[in-house]
C-alpha cells in the first residue's frame, strides 16, 4: 500500500475522531447494534470503534479501523 491511496497516512486526533464518528454512523447496524445509537465518541472510544469495525465490518470498515489505530 502506498500514500497515494491514503492508507499509510497518519491522522491527528481530531481527524481520527471525525472518522470514527462517521464510521459509527455508517456501520451502526452492522457493527455497533448493541450500543446506544447516539453516543458521543471520544478518544477513549477509538479502540472500541476499531475493534467493532474489524470484527463485524466489510473490507472498507477494516481499512478505516487501521486508520484509527495509527
Amino acid at each position: 500500500m502506498n500514500a497515494s491511496d491514503g492508507t499509510t497516512e497518519k491522522l491527528d486526533l481530531a481527524a481520527k475522531l471525525a472518522l470514527a464518528r462517521e464510521a459509527y454512523r455508517k456501520y451502526y447496524i452492522q457493527c455497533f447494534w448493541f450500543m446506544r445509537e447516539n453516543i458521543e465518541i471520544g478518544p477513549d472510544d477509538l479502540s472500541l470503534i476499531a475493534k467493532g469495525l474489524r470484527s463485524h465490518g466489510d473490507r472498507q470498515a477494516f481499512i478505516i479501523a487501521g486508520k484509527l489505530c495509527r
